[in-house]
Formats: C-alpha cells, structure tokens, sequence
C-alpha cells in the first residue's frame, strides 16, 4: 500500500500540490501566531513586573486588604535571612510605603511615598532606567526625592525644588520634612508617574520610626516560570502563619484575565482560520476520491478490502503531510527562535508607545518546544480527519458499483 500511495502522490499532482502547500503554509503560521501571541503576553507581562511590582511580593496578612500601621512587617532583616538561601530567587529588597501630602508654593497632590533600597531596587525594577532628568537614588541621597514626571508637572517644580511633605509615622505620630527634587523618571504608566514619589530608605526610616520595618519584601524570580514552586517553599519555609506570600498571578489578577481573554480570542480566529483550511483540504480529498471510485472498484474486484483501501488514503495524506510538516515546522521554530532572540524593535517608536503606558517597543517571539509541538499535532490531526468523510463515501460502493461509476 506504501509504495502505491506513492504513486498516486506523483500522479494526481494538482491535489498533491494543494494539500502539500495548505498543509505547510498552515503549519507555519500557526507557530509563528502562537509564538508571536505568548510573546507579546510575557513581554507585557516582564513589562508590568519591571516597572514596580513583583513576581512574588511578602505581606502581614491584613495589610492589603485593610492596610495601616498595623498589619506592616517587623524583623524583616530574619525575613531576608530565609529568602538568601532559597534557590530560584534572584534578588529582594523591602520596601516602606506611605500616602502623604507633597506641597510646593499654592501647589498641592496627595501621593504614594516609598522608601526603597536604591542599589537593590536598581537590579529589581525599572525605576533606575526610566530617569528621564536628574539622577537616581543611592544610599546617601539623605532627603533627596524621585518622582514621577506627571506628579512634577501637577506640583510645577524643577530639579532642586524644595517641596513640603506631610504624612503619618509607623507609630501613627505627625511626620513632616522638606525634600528636594534631584531625579525625574517616566515609566510610561500614566496613573504610576502621577503618584508616586520614592525616598532612601535608610533616611525615609528615620522620619517614619521604620527601621527593620517593611510595608512588604519584594521578590525577584530568576525563571518566571518557577514562581509558583518558589512561592510554595517561601510561604512553607517562613513558617508564620501571619504572613502571606503572592505571586505576580494575584498581584495583578486583572492582567492575567485580560490575557487570558485575549489568548481566548486569538485562539477563536486561528480556529476560524483552520477551520477554513480543514474544509478546503477535506473537499480537494472528496473530489480527488470522487473521481478515483472506479480505480477503487478495480482494486476491491482485484481483491483489496475496505480495508487496503483505507490504508492507502491514509499512507497518502500520511506522506504529504509529514513532508510538509518536517519543511514547515523547522522553519517556523527557527523563526521564533531568531526572533525570540533577537526581538524586533519598531525604531523610533519607543516614546509614542510610553505615551499609551506601553513600556518596551520590541514585538518578541516565545520559543517553546512544547508549545511547537503540540502545534504540529493539530495539524496532524486536522489533516487525516479531513479525509474521514471521503473515505466513508468511498467505501459505501459495492466492487460493482464502483466500476460502473462515471
């Protein structure tokens, strides 16, 4: 049966052709739109995490859903202890936050107001990197402030500023200091640039009576993919049932539902599209059978089953489709590879996307070996069950039926 599927491959070559070409342009396309749509997803992903928020952040349990001087973190210096040798986490810091009132002159804004670890927040986030003016904290900035470059337009102040703040301590007492401007960034989120302000943390202590006291412990991951087995042996090493470890999945749930909503979509319309190809490939297999049902009649006179019959449609979709396949999806996986690699960056249009919040001006592409895979078996499948309905058609000829069949 092998050897006489391919002889008919050669001999009906307008079917042949088709099939080979639906079935590799298929193939192709569809690992590269599901490469592109899993990497623009952990693009924005890395975006959001890179601005401020972490893959996994350490809370007292309360905080963020009440929030107040209550539920903070105390010895967060035995915290830190445990993350060090805990594999899988590439970096930490603690973070103090506060909501105070920042005043210049007639001008006024509430703002977010955190003290940070400047050298650990450099390998964490993107606040380093996204200085537009200035320059970023270090440990001896003292009452230097870092804002947001939509909260320096609605305070109208300039590098070297002085600007009033005004806020609650850790022990609930009246806090109040005079900072100054020295470093502007813009990150590119609209609502984040206009509230929030970022101090030395060992200075910011000694204002708010917080030394070795944490709103919370940011976590870097070094795979991304390991966030949820890190989480588990936190939350299981701490052992303290008051503290609460959330991976990026809950910090910014709303962003995983956008995501998944938009994969749902995404996966909608390549059905759509393969549904297209499936019916296009089924109907070239029916006409190709329909005009072969006296040759079939023939082999079933000569002796070959329903059976044989069945073998040599599928030894010929078998063949065309593994050929189309094995040029298709090196191809498309070196493709995302590359580009995986290599992202393509839109030239010059890096600052019009951070006016719409959109961080990072790549189009990147997801490698996975996985994902490919199980790519190609769609395909595969689609392809022979194309030929189901032709085959059924086919072998409700009786032998003399079929070779009277014009």
């Amino acid at each position: 049966m092998f050897w006489l599927a391919l002889k008919n491959i050669f001999y009906y070559k307008s079917r042949s052709i088709t099939t080979f070409i639906l079935t590799f342009f298929s193939t192709f396309f569809f690992i590269v739109y599901v490469s592109i749509m899993d990497g623009s997803h952990n693009s924005i992903l890395q975006n959001a995490l890179k601005v401020y928020t972490g893959a996994i952040e350490i809370y007292k349990k309360g905080y963020r859903d009440i929030g107040g001087n209550e539920y903070l973190l105390h010895n967060i210096d035995k915290i830190e202890n445990v993350l060090q040798n805990i594999d899988g986490i590439n970096s930490f810091s603690s973070r103090y936050e506060t909501f105070g009132l920042l005043s210049f002159q007639e001008y006024s804004s509430a703002a977010m107001v955190a003290g940070i670890e400047p050298n650990k927040e450099a390998l964490q986030s993107q606040l380093k990197t996204a200085l537009i003016q200035g320059e970023f904290l270090n440990s001896d900035s003292k009452n230097c402030l870092y804002m947001g470059n939509n909260l320096v337009k609605k305070l109208h102040i300039q590098l070297g500023s002085e600007v009033s703040f005004i806020g609650s301590a850790s022990d609930n007492s009246f806090a109040a200091d005079i900072f100054k401007l020295c470093g502007i960034f813009k990150t590119g989120s609209y609502e984040f640039d206009s509230s929030s302000v970022f101090v030395a943390k060992n200075y910011f202590d000694t204002l708010m009576l917080s030394e070795n006291v944490a709103s919370y412990i940011h976590v870097n991951v070094k795979n991304l993919s390991d966030v949820d087995a890190i989480q588990k042996k936190i939350q299981t090493t701490l052992t303290n049932d008051e503290l609460e470890v959330l991976s990026w999945k809950e910090l910014m749930a709303s962003m995983v539902q956008a995501m998944k909503v938009d994969s749902i979509f995404g996966y909608i319309s390549i059905a759509l599209f393969f549904t297209v190809i499936f019916f296009v490939i089924m109907i070239f297999s029916f006409i190709n059978v329909s005009s072969r049902i006296r040759e079939f009649g023939t082999l079933r006179s000569i002796g070959l089953s329903t059976q044989n019959v069945r073998s040599l449609l599928f030894y010929e979709i078998f063949l065309l489709s593994t050929l189309a396949i094995v040029l298709a999806a090196p191809l498309g996986a070196y493709l995302a590879y590359y580009f995986n690699v290599h992202p393509i960056v839109i030239a010059g249009m890096s600052e019009t996307y951070k006016e719409y919040g959109i961080v990072s001006d790549e189009l990147p592409f997801s490698f996975d070996i996985f994902t490919i895979t199980w790519n190609v078996a769609v395909v595969y499948i689609l392809n022979f069950l194309s030929i189901v309905y032709p085959l059924r058609y086919v072998n409700h000829f009786k032998p003399l039926e079929a070779l009277k069949h014009v």
